[in-house]
């Protein structure tokens, strides 16, 4: 099955993929690597044919953002975060730290408030 990477924005076709099974797909929220380059998926469509009376997915087109991964992200909650999900101000986002301090980092941030973790 065909992967086509496009820049978020433009739609600018970036790169194409050829994958096997559809579980090798990333969604949204999810960092992955393709050819030495790390990119954020924020969008990912399904492309259908009809063929032989029935429509079939021929490929899946992903809205891409190349951003390398930071280093305090991490799973929480089966999702990407960056920073301490702890935090009271933590965005809980892979797109987002906090309002408070957006580029970090959380350990050396005055305002961290130990939150919950069930907010968001």
């Amino acid at each position: 099955m065909r992967v086509e990477l496009r820049q978020s924005g433009s739609g600018r076709l970036l790169d194409q993929l050829e994958v096997v099974d559809l579980s090798e797909v990333p969604h949204p929220g999810r960092w992955f690597t393709s050819a030495g380059q790390s990119f954020l998926v924020l969008q990912r469509s399904h492309r259908y044919q009809f063929r032989g009376g029935r429509y079939q997915l021929t490929a899946v087109a992903l809205q891409v953002k190349p951003q390398q991964r930071p280093v305090d992200a991490r799973i929480w909650r089966e999702q990407w975060v960056i920073g301490d999900p702890s935090c009271r101000f933590n965005a809980r986002s892979p797109l987002l730290r906090c309002a408070v301090l957006p580029d970090g980092p959380c350990d050396r941030c005055s305002h961290y408030e130990a939150g919950n973790g069930t907010e968001g």
